[in-house]
């Protein structure tokens, strides 16, 4: 306002006409508005699958992060990674989508304010000067003194209006990339620490190095955890058998310890052979469930030797099913060969006759019969608690085979 009414104060001291700039102005203004209205891209649509793909992700995310453990039992990282990415590189397709729509978008929307507008502003600051230069012909130029007065004003005048808009452009232009940078920087910033820290974790589980909250000291230990620097130090081996046909799994003299360092078992000294029949019991907390994490490698050993057979590729030396059945996202058959894809069930000869007999073992052949085989469900919903339990032992039948 204060530059509209500087320039407007200096027309009238130039005799010119007060109306056109602001006019020009105007109608520029709202032509340039209109056409960036009409070609502007439909942001709204594109913020919101954007949000939408974004939400789907965090979704996956939490899933893996709710069902770690089954997942872990399963050996299905390979699809849910799978699943993951696939979630991925949709949110990407989007921003991508987003970033050339907006490219373009900027690029006319920078072309109109920085060309445009600032050729009317130049017209604008022009049309005054013009005017008065033609009210100038109509005086009497021949007196000396009267040239040189008028040509003194026009130039004063000029030189005033020229320097006043390239300050103000200038400032403008500077305080605009200031606030633009500062945003970029904090931003940048907490992408930074959020990078910085996952990459952190990163090289510590390469590395080996497990951090987990202890709540109790070193001297509780009666020595059967050794630490250093504060941290347990995992001590244990596990021993891979090479022997043909030899499925015997045995624990010496290993400690069930969980995480947060609380001794379930000091020392736990078991064989378990091929064909044999073991059922652990006992009461919340003594250990049943520990003892499987240790087998599957989900605990560290901090001492002791586990005996295990050496996994044979395609096929692991054991299966566990988790207290809680984890239901992942596809079709009623991807849910009986999980952690394998329809690829790796081909490949080992299956057929969807032999998928029916493994669910007409666990009395789930009319789920097949109502859904089939090939439609994608939300099956942690649709399947009772019961349901999932036969599940997984269709797992187990389908991969014991």
């Amino acid at each position: 306002m204060l530059i509209g009414f500087a320039l407007m104060r200096s027309t009238q001291k130039m005799k010119a006409n007060i109306v056109s700039g602001p006019t020009l102005a105007i109608v520029v203004i709202s032509l340039t508005a209109h056409i960036i209205r009409v070609v502007s891209p439909k942001f709204g649509q594109l913020v919101a699958e954007e949000a939408n793909r974004y939400g789907y992700l965090r979704h996956i995310h939490s899933r893996i992060i709710t069902n770690s453990e089954e997942i872990a039992f399963y050996g299905g990282h390979k699809v849910e990674l799978q699943q993951l990415r696939q979630a991925y590189n949709r949110l990407v397709t989007q921003m991508n989508n987003i970033f050339i729509q907006k490219l373009w978008f900027v690029m006319l929307e920078q072309f109109f304010m920085k060309y445009v507008w600032s050729g009317t502003g130049m017209i604008m600051v022009s049309l005054p000067i013009l005017m008065s230069g033609t009210s100038l012909q109509k005086k009497n130029v021949n007196d000396p003194i009267s040239r040189d007065v008028l040509n003194s004003s026009v130039s004063e005048r000029t030189q005033y209006l020229t320097t006043a808009r390239n300050l103000l452009i200038s400032a403008a232009d500077a305080i605009e990339r200031l606030m633009s940078s500062y945003k970029e920087i904090v931003a940048l910033a907490g992408y930074t620490y959020r990078v910085a820290g996952m990459m952190q974790v990163f090289e510590e589980t390469a590395q080996g190095v497990y951090h987990k909250n202890m709540i109790v000291e070193n001297n509780e230990m009666n020595g059967i955890i050794e630490f250093k620097d504060g941290k347990p130090i995992a001590k244990g081996r596990i021993i891979y058998t090479d022997t043909p046909n030899d499925m015997t799994i045995t624990l010496r003299a290993i400690p069930v310890v969980t995480p947060n360092c609380d001794i379930v078992v000091s020392s736990l000294t078991l064989c378990i052979e091929q064909g044999m029949h073991l059922l652990i019991t006992g009461p919340n907390g003594c250990g049943k469930s520990s003892l499987f994490r240790i087998l599957s490698g989900l605990w560290p050993i901090y001492a002791g030797e586990l005996h295990i057979p050496r996994p044979v590729e395609d096929k692991p030396c054991m299966f566990y099913i988790p207290q809680r059945p984890y239901m992942s996202t596809g079709s009623l058959c991807d849910q009986i060969i999980y952690p394998d894809s329809r690829e790796d069930m081909l490949r080992k000869g299956f057929t969807e006759n032999q998928l029916r007999g493994i669910l007409k073992m666990v009395c789930l052949e009319h789920i097949a019969q109502r859904d089939g085989f090939n439609a994608v469900r939300d099956w942690k919903d649709i399947l009772s608690g019961g349901e999932k339990q036969r599940m997984a032992i269709a797992r187990l039948f389908y991969h014991s085979y």
